[in-house]
């Protein structure tokens, strides 16, 4: 009987040994990888801000019980991302009056696993060579080439758009479950946004599909390494920078994060959660970050390849050639992320209507002209890189040329206000610039007798 179910059980496929594997590393890479972006987001801001950021806290998490356990090991501060998480587990998990319970509940998680299931169809290391592995007799795993991605699915960019446009269901989820007004304005921005952006992300990937003539992770990869290859980014800016702008809006991060707009809605969809559930939403959203970036680095980035290095080309199959592969995507990865961070300490957050102008009224129209323009290129047989880049600099200065005759409702326009600097009175001279002599110098006090401070 036993024989019998080991019989049907074995020898496992390579590619679903490899596959749990790899799912399984790469989950635990992840998650111990997003502690170390929050670390990276706060050092970036600080930077950008002219500050220190965090410096203090280390694996003693300034407790003294520990000091003398972690005496002189600071760390730069890297222990804020354990305090922290540590925080969030001992807090008192809060569920407002009013709410419902299992939905309030429920909605953290469903935002959460989304994200941790996107990346399974990212080719991390490309093409492993599987020996057999036989134990007692019978063999276990049969060889085989294979892929290193958790799940090798023919129609992997479907699985992706799917997986990412269930992402919203939690913010939605929680946004009404709350019994808060404001959660629930979050929770429809974050819908509108989904439903907005999944139209320009999904044509700018369609762009790269129709150049690769294939729907499979790997193909898009191989396509971009080889003689006479270039990556995406080169034969398709226009596509990337959508494509990237898409993932923003879809992650929530500036300037597209209105469902959190702490300036007109407290907190946005998470404003009720608190402990564990609020930690699980702060998981998702890095989480996200991660699926996204990795998403853009297979479309535009070549995935694996890094140009001179022989070990990162698809031909070397080798346990060695999967690390380097490994490292330099994840790298790319990592690279992606952090200058996200740095569109969202340099650019402000743009109004709700505007965020859904930019997309109907500018990613969208684009996007498809991109789509057809790419389509007849492929028709025409000009697929090098250099005539699609040439194609993509020609739409992009026809698009600069008649933006300013397209049509467009002034619905927010300044109301004047006589006597301000906008609108002065007839005969009235505006003048902005300061006047005073102690606005004019870096001294602090003005001095009695100069009028100006002297600094000894």
């Amino acid at each position: 009987m036993l024989d019998a179910v080991l019989d049907r059980i074995f020898p496992l496929s390579p590619q679903v040994f490899v596959g749990i594997i790899t799912g399984v590393v790469a989950l635990n890479a992840i998650v111990g990888t997003i502690p170390l972006l929050i670390y990276f987001e706060r050092k970036i801001s600080a930077y950008i801000q002219d500050r220190l950021g965090p410096n203090r806290v280390g694996f003693d998490l300034g407790l003294p019980i520990l000091q003398k356990l972690f005496r002189g090991f600071g760390f730069w501060g890297l222990g804020q991302s354990a305090a922290d998480g540590l925080k969030f587990v001992l807090k008192e998990d809060f569920t407002p009056r009013g709410a419902d319970k299992f939905l309030f509940s429920l909605a953290p998680a469903a935002a959460v696993v989304p994200a941790m299931i996107g990346w399974a169809v990212i080719p991390w290391g490309g093409a492993l060579e599987v020996g057999s592995i036989v134990l007692g007799g019978r063999e276990l795993v049969a060889a085989g080439t294979v892929q290193v991605m958790a799940a090798n699915i023919n129609a992997g960019f479907m699985y992706l758009l799917a997986i990412a446009a269930l992402g919203v269901y939690g913010v939605t989820l929680g946004g009404w479950a709350s019994n808060n007004k404001f959660s629930f304005l979050g929770g429809l921005r974050a819908s509108a946004g989904m439903i907005s952006y999944e139209i320009p992300m999904g044509l700018s990937i369609l762009v790269i599909v129709l150049m690769a003539g294939s729907v499979r992770p790997t193909s898009i990869v191989e396509q971009q390494i080889g003689d006479g290859a270039v990556w995406f980014i080169l034969a398709h800016p226009l596509a990337a920078l959508l494509m990237y702008t898409c993932i923003l809006a879809e992650c929530n991060r500036a300037p597209f994060d209105n469902a959190e707009a702490e300036q007109e809605l407290v907190g946005g969809f998470h404003t009720e959660y608190s402990a564990m559930r609020f930690a699980l939403f702060f998981l998702a959203e890095y989480t996200h970050m991660i699926a996204g970036s990795a998403f853009f680095v297979m479309l535009f980035l070549g995935g694996y390849h890094l140009p001179g290095v022989a070990l990162t080309t698809p031909e070397e199959t080798g346990l060695l050639a999967v690390l380097a592969k490994f490292v330099v995507f994840f790298t790319k990865v990592v690279l992606s992320i952090c200058f996200m961070m740095l569109v969202r300490w340099t650019i402000p957050r743009i109004r709700y209507d505007q965020v859904l102008k930019l997309a109907w009224q500018t990613l969208i129209p684009v996007s498809m002209v991109l789509v057809v323009s790419t389509s007849v290129m492929v028709y025409l047989g000009r697929t090098l890189w250099w005539q699609t880049a040439v194609m993509n600099l020609a739409l992009s200065l026809a698009l600069m040329v008649i933006w300013p005759y397209l049509p467009r409702a002034d619905v927010n326009r300044r109301v004047p206000l006589a006597g301000s600097r906008f609108s002065p009175l007839p005969g009235e001279a505006v003048r902005t610039g300061v006047s005073n002599p102690v606005a004019l110098t870096d001294n602090p006090m003005p001095d009695k007798n100069q009028g100006l401070v002297s600094v000894h």
